[in-house]
Order: C-alpha cells, then structure tokens, then sequence
C-alpha cells in the first residue's frame, strides 16, 4: 500500500496511483476525440445521482480531472447521502480532458459509492438496536482496491478490522492446525500475550466450545465465524465472568444489513463484514455540454 508522503495517511491514494487509474482507459489516448478534431474544444461535465447513495469516491475523481488538465468547479462533500438528481461533481475543460476523465471518474465513483451506501445500510440497521455497536470491514477487499475501498467504508460510517496482516493479531483455526499437540488454544494464546504483551489477541472459533475455551484463556477478543444469531445470543449468556470483564464479541461471515439488526440484538459487541465490498455500484449520470 503506497502511502503519500505529503499526508502520511495509508488510505489517501499517491500521485502514482491516481496516474495508475487512467492508464489503464488512457494510455494510448483518445482515439476518437482525436479522429474528431474536437479535443480542444471547451465544455462542461456533471455528474448526478439517479438515486439516493451515499457517496465516495469523489475526491479521488477529482483529482483525475484536474490531472489532465480540468478544472472543478463543485464537489459535493463525501460521506454524506445524496438523493437523485443530486449534483456530486461537476469540472470544465477541453473535450480531450473530459472525455479522457469521464468513465474513470464515472465507474470509481459508482463503485465507491455502493462500498459506502452499503456500509451506511449495515451501520443504520445495527445501531437502531445498539447505538454503540462496531461495525468492522475485513480486508477481503478486491485486489488493489483496498485504499479505496476502506475509504468508502469509513465513508459509510464503518470502520477497519484490518488493513493487512500486520495490523493485529487474529488466531486462525488454520494456524491451530500447526500446532503440537494440535489445536492447543489456551497454549497459543499463552505465548501470543508473552511474544505480543502490548497487543490485543483475537481469536477466531467456529463452535461455542472453543468461544468458552478462548474466553477461559483470557483472550481479549472472540470472532464468531458463522455463527447465526441465535448461537451467539446463547454464547454471550454462558460467556463466564471475569475480573477483567468478559472479551468482546465480534459476530463475522455472512454479516449484512438484512441480519445486522439480529446479531446487534443477539449481543455481539462488534460486526465484521465483507459485505461491502461487493456491494451494487450506485447509478451516476453524466451530462457532457460545450461551452
């Protein structure tokens, strides 16, 4: 993940990576805008929403235009909800540099905006019930999209579980298998608080024996993999308690904005969800006039 050197922030796309988006549409230019003779010529490009979305994208589609030489003249703030016919951009410049910045800036606005509309409906659902619940995004994000991506998720009010392996700790039933004796949980967890005393252990279980079994081993966070609503209610009131207080539940796979208002009631402290990430695109048209 290539961080700009001049904000520091992991999720603010580099120059490069801006530069990345239309090469892939524009290396070899506009073959009809030339043929045409008309690249010169000046003009208008807006875009609107065809219906309600929450919006992302837009400061990056932004910055495309100005790239090739458009100038733009609205923007309408991301993060919020927009209803159709909404104006989120709008830029003027030569028919060359609106035609080479049209379906980039289009698609990755679509795109984002159903990562962030999406996340928002999962919010929205889950904090009817509780209002303090967490809703976490994994990192099963589309390849090299994930900068954008985690973006339009705290766009959409979410936050990040991970955004690599690094990040944290996460014990996996697939590192358990490496284990001798196998499947030894409150050894491993043992040894990731000795090697790793100042991070949080997480710890991913697929049945409520090994929830029970992570809770008696003091492990901070319990990841329920597919546990329906019903299981993680029954798991929360055997959850035994501590002097230190009972870890926090995090209800994952299969976590969407139809079920999201069942686990916040099951009590699950945190959702994790990929949901978003294969969200719908959001329909944006796009108006081109000349000036």
């Amino acid at each position: 993940m290539a961080i700009d050197a001049g904000t520091g922030d992991p999720l603010h796309l580099s120059e490069e990576a801006v530069e990345r988006l239309l090469e892939e549409d524009v290396r070899f230019g506009d073959l009809t805008t030339r043929a045409l003779g008309i690249g010169g010529r000046p003009g208008r490009m807006r875009f609107q929403a065809r219906a309600d979305m929450v919006l992302s994208g837009v400061d990056e589609a932004a910055r495309l235009l100005v790239r090739l030489g458009a100038a733009v003249t609205a923007r309408a703030p991301a993060g919020c909800r927009y209803g159709g016919d909404a104006v989120l951009l709008e830029a003027t410049g030569s028919a060359a540099a609106l035609h080479a910045g049209w379906k980039v800036a289009q698609t990755l606005m679509e795109w984002a905006s159903g990562v962030a509309s999406e996340t928002r409906a999962i919010v929205d659902a889950a904090r009817v019930v509780n209002p303090d619940i967490a809703v976490l995004c994994t990192r099963k994000s589309v390849p090299y999209t994930r900068q954008l991506a985690c973006k339009a998720v705290l766009a959409g009010g979410g936050d990040i579980h991970r955004l690599g392996l690094s990040d944290t700790i996460l014990l996996f039933p697939e590192h358990q298998v490496f284990f001798d004796p196998p499947h030894d949980l409150a050894a491993a967890i043992a040894r990731l608080k000795r090697t790793a005393p100042e991070r949080a252990v997480m710890v991913e279980v697929t049945s409520e024996e090994d929830a029970l079994a992570a809770a008696a081993a003091h492990v901070d966070v319990i990841q329920l993999e597919k546990f329906p609503p019903e299981a993680v209610h029954r798991l929360v009131r055997r959850l035994p308690r501590r002097v230190d207080g009972r870890p926090v539940v995090a209800a994952a796979g299969g976590v969407t904005a139809q079920n999201a208002g069942a686990y916040a009631k099951a009590g699950a402290d945190t959702l994790v969800t990929s949901a978003p990430f294969f969200a719908k695109p959001r329909d944006i048209q796009v108006t081109i006039t000349a000036l």
